[in-house]
């Protein structure tokens, strides 16, 4: 299924002439892994940061440090500011930002394990983000954020 989507999203990228970057913590780059796993990648894929302490999702995409003394990293005030961060310091049209806790530890009562949060944003001023909560153990929680954050970026483009 994700080869599909992201098969979708190439085509998608290519017929708008886009290019698209990826800003990960808790993924590890496993957004761009998946992208690039397709042959012809480099016509449509910029790069991605895997910015996993707060000191680089500062110094690599601008997240102020407000944002971390705050609502935290695992924030839609994170993710959307990754997400611009991403656009800022690169040549693509699109980005994704995902920021999340996968466990098993990290958790607290308001951000339990498996929470996740999303922004998808583009060079035309769209800026799109949720929070979801996965089930299941530390790769499951990964893997479902990666297809989550595909395919956010495919309705992105799509749109």
């Amino acid at each position: 299924m994700i080869d599909l989507q992201v098969e979708a999203l190439a085509q998608a990228l290519l017929a708008k002439g886009w290019r698209a970057v990826t800003a990960e913590s808790c993924t590890g780059g496993g957004v761009a892994h998946q992208l690039t796993a397709l042959a012809g990648s480099s016509d449509w894929l910029e790069g991605g940061f895997v910015t996993y302490s707060n000191a680089m999702k500062q110094r690599l995409l601008g997240v102020p440090e407000t944002v971390f003394t705050g609502p935290g990293a695992v924030s839609q005030e994170c993710v959307e500011a990754m997400a611009r961060g991403a656009l800022q310091h690169s040549d693509a049209q699109i980005s994704v930002a995902i920021s999340g806790i996968a466990g098993p530890g990290g958790g607290t009562p308001d951000k339990p394990v498996g929470t996740v949060w999303f922004a998808w944003a583009s060079t035309g001023g769209d800026l799109k983000s949720l929070c979801h909560r996965f089930n299941g153990d530390r790769q499951t929680v990964r893997d479902q954020a990666v297809v989550a954050a595909i395919s956010g970026m495919l309705r992105m483009v799509q749109n």
